[in-house]
């Protein structure tokens, strides 16, 4: 099948984690994927639309357009697939706003029109599943290719070790609200920085932040050159859609996690085995501090979580979902060409 993808931004981290990493694996199956960004400038925009009835299968990545627009899509697809993995029928944390009755609108619309709704998360799947037949609606989770991460080595000791965060500046806002806890980790375990991997960077009043810049090259390399993997999301309306990535890209590296409980992240980490689950500035200081002063404990527990995520979320694993879809669709089509 010639399978194209809409995007807002071949960069952007949902197109390249959930799409376009599966591009190997659907070429073996026999497909051919395309992954564009839809001009923004209404006369382009009609001629690329008109040009998706060349195509398969249309896949709408995150993307909720206008009610004209979705309409002409729908109409040019044969068929018609929306991919999520965040909570886009609201507006995101950093907004200070509950709801956006423009999102909620197009993303009704969005799931009622497609084929098949591909969500990230079991909760993204029951938001997705209240406004078309739960039976078009399947979980596949956002997932990292375990081979690109060189395994953690964990040399350093003495508790002078280095956390890490990973994330863009649209998710800073989360570690920077985590401010009161990171600084009860530095004072608690003497010797502790944090590096964070993004394209901005925050400050602490006690935690010492070392900069690293993003870059698709580099980033496997760097978040494996640390010691701990460190998340924590706000409880709010917005957290409970995210579906981990920077957890997984922790955990493919070898390391050991330390995140508060807030959405998939609490269950990917396994407290006592993967890492740990800490709510309060007490429990994160204590996690950090066993951890930090046992290289062994951070070796066992960073291998627990790379076989985790090679057998739960490996690319190869989203990728037989996708195919399994795909195949179903053949078939379909198949048997409606015989009979005609």
């Amino acid at each position: 099948m010639r399978i194209v993808g809409l995007v807002k931004d071949p960069l952007d981290p949902s197109c390249r984690y959930r799409l376009a990493a599966l591009r190997p694996w659907l070429e073996a199956a026999g497909h051919h994927l395309e992954i564009e960004a839809i001009p923004r400038d209404t006369i382009p925009r009609l001629g690329r639309i008109w040009s998706l009835r060349h195509h398969d299968v249309v896949v709408l990545e995150r993307r909720l357009f206008p009610r004209w627009t979705l309409a002409l899509i729908r109409r040019m697809a044969k068929r018609l697939v929306f991919d999520f993995d965040d909570a886009v029928y609201r507006p995101d944390s950093t907004s200070g706003e509950d709801q956006s009755s423009v999102r909620l609108r197009r993303f009704v619309a969005t799931v009622r029109a497609a084929d098949a709704v591909i969500a990230g998360n079991e909760f993204l799947r029951d938001q997705a599943a209240q406004f078309t037949d739960p039976a078009r609606v399947r979980v596949i989770p956002t997932c990292v290719e375990p081979s690109r991460y060189p395994t953690a080595e964990h040399r350093r000791r003495d508790g002078a070790v280095q956390l890490v965060w990973i994330g863009s500046k649209t998710t800073l806002h989360g570690l920077q609200r985590a401010s009161t806890i990171l600084d009860a980790v530095a004072r608690g375990c003497p010797g502790i920085t944090l590096k964070v991997i993004c394209d901005r960077f925050p400050s602490f009043r006690d935690m010492p932040v070392t900069e690293v810049l993003w870059t698709i090259e580099s980033e496997a390399r760097e978040v494996a050159s640390a010691d701990i993997g460190v998340s924590w999301l706000p409880d709010d309306g917005w957290s409970p859609g995210k579906c981990g990535l920077k957890v997984l890209q922790y955990m493919a590296a070898g390391l050991p996690v330390v995140v508060n409980s807030v959405g998939v992240q609490g269950a990917m980490a396994r407290s006592g085995e993967t890492g740990f689950v800490a709510s309060t500035p007490e429990e994160w200081t204590e996690a950090v501090r066993s951890l930090a002063a046992d290289p062994d404990l951070r070796c066992r527990m960073g291998a627990a979580a790379r076989r985790r995520v090679e057998a739960e979320w490996s690319t190869e694993r989203a990728a037989a979902l996708w195919v399994e879809l795909l195949r179903s669709w053949a078939e379909d089509t198949g048997r409606e060409n015989a009979r005609s």
